[in-house]
């Protein structure tokens, strides 16, 4: 009965604390993806759990079998996918010190260093993204949750009292209906549906030439819904969208908003990051007029997975909709007072981790300074390789880079004649090829009905020399591949 043994626990933890970093120091030498096909890893574990305790060296041993070879190594230099990793040493120790921890930060009682820590790293990233001190902080695992929680403040907002009546059987609440531009992100429609506004009713509106959402158009839908007997709830901009990074006109959104009493959230998850590099707040001009903004710091502020952070304009519009203390909590959330938040108050979580002791590690080991110079490296990078695209004429860039990702595509030589639909499945073949070597990984996404593959630098590990690399290979398979179409034509 009981735990590990003392001496053995500490054993091991020296064995798993050397083998984090023998795997940090030596993850470049590792291919990005690995090679098994799906149910591979299953297939190797037992079906039914162990009747009896298993030795732990056993168990590790397992982990490099039979784990291990099935890893997509995020942490790699050379994974320059969805948008980089931010592991960084820091983080991982703040991360491995909260699991012994392994506290529950609900109320103040129950965790008064969580609880209090966490509203200091709040603050620390607030001033950071250059929010007015108005804007009060919770933290959540993804800005996918954290959506749900800024649009369940809106809707509560309306005065439907969903909260108490909720939706299902009034006839008297009409249908609520979201903006966003047709580039923002998925979680919009989740968030829709989780909150019973309902997919239908989510409006995506035309963005521009440079994928940034067209203020007109969305002034023309939310009046349309109104005359439609429809109730506009919420508007949500982007400050640097999922597949090109761009930037809606927030200002300018938000004047839509206050004409028609409007909701407006800004999802700055991987953008806010901008606001560090003083030639980069132009991307955050307006966000300060917002109710709610969202900023992951694990995107690219290199807190690991997960943390994310949301601002409420109005905090006690989140603790309206969702504060309930049952009987068994109520001394331990009076016990705070004033003085400092129960976290539970401003979500639906009541168990919640210790997140912020990894940021609060990440934001001191490097500063400031150092956070604002790993952003501004990644933005050098990823216009140097926007620079390659644009000096190889067989390739050609599809968004403008304002950020750290580039999206283009291959193109036909001069005389190749190819559709749209050809030229999709050219580059899909492409992309294939590449990732199949291990060597690097890329994603692809669609722009205008285009696909177009990424290149997304936001790792601290990598360097100039690893994405001199990828574009070789990129330019190297694309050789290789025409040579051998050309060949079987």
């Amino acid at each position: 009965m009981g735990d590990l043994p003392a001496d053995e626990f500490r054993r091991l933890l020296h064995e798993v604390a050397d083998w984090v970093a023998d795997y940090r120091e030596g993850i470049e030498g590792r291919r990005v993806v690995p090679e098994g096909g799906p149910g591979e890893i299953a297939a190797a574990l037992p079906a039914a759990p162990p009747e009896a305790a298993e030795p732990m060296d056993e168990i590790l041993r397992d982990f490099d079998r039979v784990v291990m070879p099935g890893i997509v190594h995020w942490g790699h230099p050379n994974f320059l996918g969805y948008f980089a990793t931010t592991t960084t040493a820091p983080g991982i120790l703040g991360e491995m010190l909260a699991a012994a921890l392994n506290v529950s930060a609900m109320t103040w009682q129950t965790s008064p260093a969580a609880t209090e820590l966490e509203a200091v790293v709040l603050n620390w990233v607030r001033q950071m993204l250059g929010l007015p001190a108005e804007f009060q902080g919770v933290v959540y695992d993804t800005a996918s949750v954290a959506v749900i929680h800024a649009l369940a403040a809106a809707r509560e907002e309306l005065g439907l009292d969903v909260r108490r009546e909720g939706l299902a059987g009034r006839a008297s609440v009409p249908a609520l209906t979201l903006y966003a531009s047709d580039q923002a992100h998925s979680s919009l429609e989740k968030a829709a549906i989780t909150l019973g506004v309902g997919e239908a009713n989510v409006r995506r509106v035309a963005s521009d030439d440079e994928y940034r959402m067209s203020v007109g158009a969305l002034r023309r839908a939310v009046e349309t819904d109104v005359r439609a007997g429809h109730r506009p709830l919420a508007v949500v901009a982007t400050v640097g969208t999922t597949s090109a990074t761009s930037v809606d006109p927030v200002e300018e959104i938000a004047g839509v908003c206050r004409e028609h009493g409007l909701w407006l959230h800004v999802d700055a998850a991987y953008g806010g990051a901008m606001a560090l590099l003083e030639e980069g707040r132009h991307v955050m001009r307006g966000v300060e007029l917002a109710d709610s903004v969202v900023f992951n710091p694990h995107k690219w502020l290199y807190v690991p997975l997960d943390f994310s952070t949301l601002y409420v304009r109005r905090p006690e519009a989140l603790r309206r909709v969702f504060s309930l203390v049952p009987e068994y909590l109520r001394g331990d959330a009076e016990r705070a007072g004033d003085a400092v938040p129960n976290y539970m108050d401003y979500g639906i979580q009541l168990g919640r981790r210790f997140r912020a002791l990894k940021a609060w590690f990440v934001i001191r080991a490097f500063g400031r300074e150092g956070l604002t110079a790993r952003v501004r490296e990644s933005c050098r990078l990823a216009r140097l390789v926007a620079e390659w695209v644009e000096a190889d004429g067989r390739f050609e860039l599809l968004a403008p880079v304002v950020m750290g990702v580039v999206c283009f595509r291959a193109r036909l030589p001069p005389g190749g004649d190819v559709s749209d639909e050809g030229l999709d499945e050219l580059n899909e073949r492409l992309l294939a090829r590449v990732n199949a070597t291990g060597a690097v990984y890329l994603t692809h996404t669609r722009l205008r009905g285009r696909l177009a593959l990424r290149i997304a630098v936001g790792n601290v590990l990598t360097r100039e020399r690893n994405l001199t690399h990828a574009w070789e290979l990129v330019r190297l398979q694309l050789s290789a591949l025409l040579s051998s179409e050309g060949a079987a034509r």
